[in-house]
């Protein structure tokens, strides 16, 4: 741990944890712990899932599958923003060559 850092303590699954984190990022490690035992306890509710280390990795597995639709979402939207972009240029120098 760095001199910047401090331990944090969250609990997740309530299981406390002592995490090294710099206090400007202190608050956002909260909500993060927050937000993964609110995922952690709908999979365990579901009865589906038993044992907390699998309750973690099927936590895991979702955020990683939510993770790679947003960048998969990105990367169209930045395709399609581009592709969008050249249809603009080339109309514009169509508009510009009739003058």
């Amino acid at each position: 741990m760095s001199d910047s850092s401090m331990n944090v303590h969250v609990t997740i699954m309530d299981k406390d944890y002592q995490i090294a984190c710099p206090p400007s990022e202190r608050e956002a490690l909260h909500r993060a712990a927050e937000e993964l035992d609110d995922r952690m306890r709908v999979i365990r509710s579901s009865g589906n899932v038993i044992g907390l280390e699998r309750i973690a990795v099927m936590t895991a597995l979702n955020l990683c599958y939510e993770l790679q639709q947003t960048k998969g979402h990105g990367q169209n939207s930045s395709k399609a923003s581009t592709e969008a972009l050249q249809r603009m240029m080339e109309k514009l120098g169509s508009a510009l060559s009739e003058d």
